[in-house]
């Protein structure tokens, strides 16, 4: 539990955009998550916010194939 927090906690951003897609990610995957999707989505919580919103919004092509199962989920919240 301590370690969705600290998720958590990486979810807020400095783009309001972003922090309301990522919040809705939290309520509605993140407890759900396997140990590598989460794996995977700490490496996309690591993107700057700008880069991650640009994958996520998809104006921006995504370079390692790994983060896309966990970056459609983004999309679809």
């Amino acid at each position: 539990m301590a370690n969705l927090d600290h998720v958590r906690w990486h979810c807020r951003r400095g783009l309001l955009e972003l922090d309301l897609i990522l919040e809705r990610f939290n309520q509605r995957h993140l407890a759900a998550l396997g140990a590598a999707e989460l794996e995977l989505f700490k490496e996309l919580l690591a993107l700057d916010d700008n880069d991650l919103l640009d994958l996520i919004m998809e104006r921006m092509p995504l370079s390692d194939q790994r983060l896309a199962p966990v970056l459609c989920m983004l999309q679809t919240v």
